[in-house]
């Protein structure tokens, strides 16, 4: 399996990769919220072992990104917080399961094991406009029931405007969505993924609202 751990502790992340290493399973580690965002971006993963005590950002924001963007990467909770509010709080923001520090590696690989297996069959609603067609869960965009190849930025940007089909979309919320922030990346970054978008699956699919955005559906501007 190939791995997200999320945890600011450096000595026990190293202890956490050890092992599931020698499980065989590929780990990749994030210190903080905003590395695993990225990380989440730009990465497809197996599974992702989450700490809600990080750094800046709680975990839960991490998991917040990840739902929304209908991500049903399974998560696995690890942290020290053992209060049966804590558990619930994060089980209703999307976690699969919950384990508290400190505990023994094979209960660790075991729940592993059982979320993965329990995350498959899962089933998110599949987007459409036109002949345009987006499926979270696949991960996959076709146009007229064919693929068209697009990367995580793009996908992330689609998704967004077609979640708010008829709906102004701003650059802000658009770049919320992508990067888990917005106003760190280039002004333009936004534009070059819609102008992408257009160029694979027609010119008049994402119109823009001068002023305010962009928009996949209503009256265009």
């Amino acid at each position: 399996m190939k791995l997200l751990l999320v945890e600011d502790d450096a000595m026990l992340a190293d202890a956490l990769r050890a092992g599931l290493e020698q499980h065989g399973s590929a780990v990749d580690w994030a210190a903080d919220a905003a590395t695993a965002k990225i990380a989440l971006v730009d990465h497809g993963y197996d599974a992702v072992l989450l700490d809600l005590g990080l750094p800046g950002s709680s975990g839960l924001s991490v998991l917040a990104v990840l739902r929304g963007r209908y991500d049903t990467t399974p998560v696995l909770i690890i942290t020290a917080r053992d209060k049966l509010s804590d558990r619930i709080a994060g089980l209703d923001a999307g976690a699969d399961d919950y384990i508290v520090k400190p505990f023994q590696p094979d209960e660790l690989y075991a729940r592993l094991r059982a979320v993965t297996r329990r995350s498959q069959g899962r089933v998110s609603p599949v987007l459409s406009h036109g002949d345009v067609t987006l499926d979270p869960a696949k991960r996959l965009v076709t146009r007229g029931g064919q693929t068209v190849p697009v990367s995580s930025h793009e996908f992330l940007t689609l998704m967004l405007l077609m979640e708010r089909q008829g709906r102004v979309t701003t650059r802000e919320q658009l770049e919320e969505a992508v990067y888990g922030s917005s106003g760190t990346i280039e002004s333009n970054t936004i534009a070059v993924y819609v102008h992408q978008l257009r160029r694979k699956l027609g010119e008049k699919l994402i119109g823009t609202v001068h002023g305010y955005g962009y928009r996949i559906g209503g009256p265009q501007a």
